[in-house]
């Protein structure tokens, strides 16, 4: 098999007329890979990744691009064309080169733009500024480049240029992840968790056909929090949120998006203690049970 493309945290394999995704322990943050493994992060992310696709399919109807689990840590999948400069509105089989979040609470860089005056009330469909942590009134839905070094939110038209969409299939994608997202809620609900946004990435099939692809519902997309804490006023980050914190707590957050905004060189992020390390690998073999309900 031909190695075609080396990401953040998975390496994409040619297999013919699939492709093979082998993930590895890196992790990244802030669009940073941090000089460190995290044992069992791979299999974490493949076998949850695994669980999502094979329940949408079931029980949602959607269609994926997921053929099988090869091994703990790799996946088969169906392939589509890539085209970073841009989809067009005629293309059929192709990955549009965009990144989809939906958010259900205020958290990580919704806050630090609802803080700045970027994101408004009104922006978010609400009548008051929300405070870190508070729920929504409506799930606030945005797109963000996917093949640019750092991701860039995106309008509308932007999202439809680059991603060679229609309107009418910008919010069918909007339409079928609420409902991916609802189902999540309901699944990981039972298990004690608040699923408070995610990431997830699309391509377009025959007939234009929309399909679920990449990894989602992981705690490496995803923001994960303790039910029991929040009802109690506390949030408890249950996903690589925690990895985030750290270097926000440590104060590299701040200095690599001062550099980012000045177009200086950006600062090399720093490796992660062992007891961070350790905590990690334990968070992600957890939160596999947690999330999907089944063993390690």
């Amino acid at each position: 098999m031909e190695l075609i493309r080396k990401g953040k945290v998975k390496d994409v394999y040619d297999n013919g007329s699939t492709l093979i995704f082998k993930f590895s322990d890196r992790i990244s943050v802030f669009d940073k890979i941090i000089p460190v493994n995290v044992p069992n992060k791979g299999e974490s992310v493949c076998r949850t990744s695994a669980y999502w696709f094979d329940f949408v399919q079931k029980n949602l109807g959607i269609k994926t691009h997921f053929l099988s689990l090869k091994a703990n840590n790799e996946m088969e999948v169906r392939k589509y064309r890539v085209n970073e400069s841009g989809g067009s509105k005629h293309w059929i089989n192709f990955l549009i080169p965009l990144e989809f979040v939906m958010r259900h609470y205020a958290a990580g860089t919704l806050v630090d733009r609802i803080k700045s005056g970027k994101i408004k009330k009104e922006d978010l469909g609400m009548n008051h500024i929300p405070e870190k942590g508070e729920k929504l009134d409506e799930p606030f839905f945005e797109m963000t480049t996917k093949f640019e070094k750092t991701d860039r939110p995106l309008n509308f038209r932007e999202a439809s240029e680059i991603g060679g969409l229609t309107e009418e299939e910008v919010y069918k994608i909007r339409d079928i992840i609420a409902k991916i997202d609802r189902k999540i809620q309901d699944e990981v609900g039972k298990r004690g968790l608040i699923h408070a946004d995610g990431k997830k990435e699309f391509a377009l099939g025959d007939g234009r056909e929309i399909i679920i692809v990449d990894t989602f519902g992981t705690a490496d997309e995803d923001r994960f929090w303790e039910m029991q804490e929040y009802e109690n006023g506390k949030i408890v980050e249950l996903s690589k949120e925690s990895v985030r914190k750290y270097y926000r707590d440590n104060g590299y957050y701040d200095r690599l998006y001062e550099a980012r905004g000045k177009g200086e060189k950006e600062p090399d992020i720093e490796a992660l203690p062992k007891n961070i390390i350790e905590s990690t690998s334990k968070l992600y073999r957890t939160m596999y049970e947690r999330i999907t309900g089944q063993n390690w």
